[in-house]
């Protein structure tokens, strides 16, 4: 008896598990956003152009559509910054919206970058554009469908959304939020970055931090079963070098203020900053996938987040 009780328990699991990970997020829409955002048409985004702005504000229609509360007008954070290459002074802009939480007064801040490096020299094949598909097309494409998961799904704690600027020269933009952030940094329960999320060629997505919060890791670990996605762990020990995520991205600014963080990204590829970091189709099913699995912890954190 006891052994077939064991059986059933595992059964269980596994029908659990497989059950778990239920689509929640509009794929067709996801794609969409990606698309834009890394067309040519946008020239790479880079702070301080016209490009830039057309992709604050596609970010900011969304969240209008969506009926969105800011603790900013009209969504936007402005920042100013000098540039440290050409030394000029920029106008920064980050894209923030709230979702109120029904039981914590704690925060939870989701960031991903929007711009990109723009337009530089160009490839053999004459490609000027550097169009930031991955890098962060992507990341900004699935900040704005989990906002609009979360405003249809009320969240226990507060959800933040922050679209950054200026990622790409020295995290200005989320420095500029962490020093005028809406509430006390001390509310803030997490901070999850996502940055490079569309494509790797071994389905792997890596997850940084939990060397410094391993509290997370196990639910980490939950919500990745059933994920066509690979959650990986690492790129988070000191003296590692350039192996070391802790603050190669938007979370950097957090970690520096002893916020605690996720960082959610892959590896690099040969396109890392290249024109070729363009759209391909092929790469459709793993962003979803690491869409998906990067909602399921952002539910499960919400849900057990005040336990820890």
């Amino acid at each position: 008896m006891r052994h077939h009780f064991k059986v059933f328990l595992i059964i269980a699991a596994l029908f659990s598990a497989q059950n778990s990970f239920s689509q929640s997020l509009d794929g067709d829409r996801l794609w969409k956003h990606l698309e834009y955002l890394a067309s040519d048409e946008m020239k790479g985004r880079e702070s301080g152009t016209k490009e830039n702005l057309l992709a604050r504000d596609y970010i900011v229609a969304q969240f209008e559509e969506m009926g969105l509360d800011s603790q900013y007008p009209d969504f936007i954070q402005e920042f100013r910054f000098t540039d440290r290459r050409s030394q000029k002074s920029i106008e920064g802009y980050n894209v923030v919206a709230f979702v109120p939480g029904t039981e914590s007064k704690k925060i939870i801040v989701v960031t991903a970058h929007f711009d990109h490096v723009g337009i530089g020299r160009p490839n053999a094949q004459g490609d000027s554009i550097y169009n930031g598909s991955d890098d962060n097309a992507s990341g900004t494409a699935a900040l704005i469908e989990m906002a609009r998961y979360f405003s249809e799904n009320p969240p226990q704690h507060s959800m933040l959304f922050a679209a950054l600027d200026a990622e790409e020269k020295g995290l200005q933009g989320a420095r500029a939020l962490v020093q005028d952030f809406p509430f006390e940094l001390e509310q803030v329960l997490l901070n999850v970055n996502m940055d490079m999320i569309s494509r790797n060629d071994k389905n792997e997505i890596y997850v940084s931090g939990t060397h410094y919060y391993p509290e997370y890791k196990e639910i980490l670990e939950e919500s990745a079963i059933g994920s066509n996605a690979k959650l990986m762990f690492g790129h988070d020990i000191p003296g590692t070098g350039s192996d070391d995520w802790t603050r190669s991205s938007d979370h950097g600014a957090f970690f520096e203020k002893k916020v605690p963080h996720l960082y959610f990204g892959v590896e690099d590829h040969e396109d890392y900053h290249q024109p070729s970091d363009e759209v391909r189709q092929k790469d459709k099913g793993f962003f979803l996938d690491v869409s998906e699995l990067i909602l399921n912890s952002l539910k499960n954190i919400d849900q057990k987040g005040s336990n820890l």
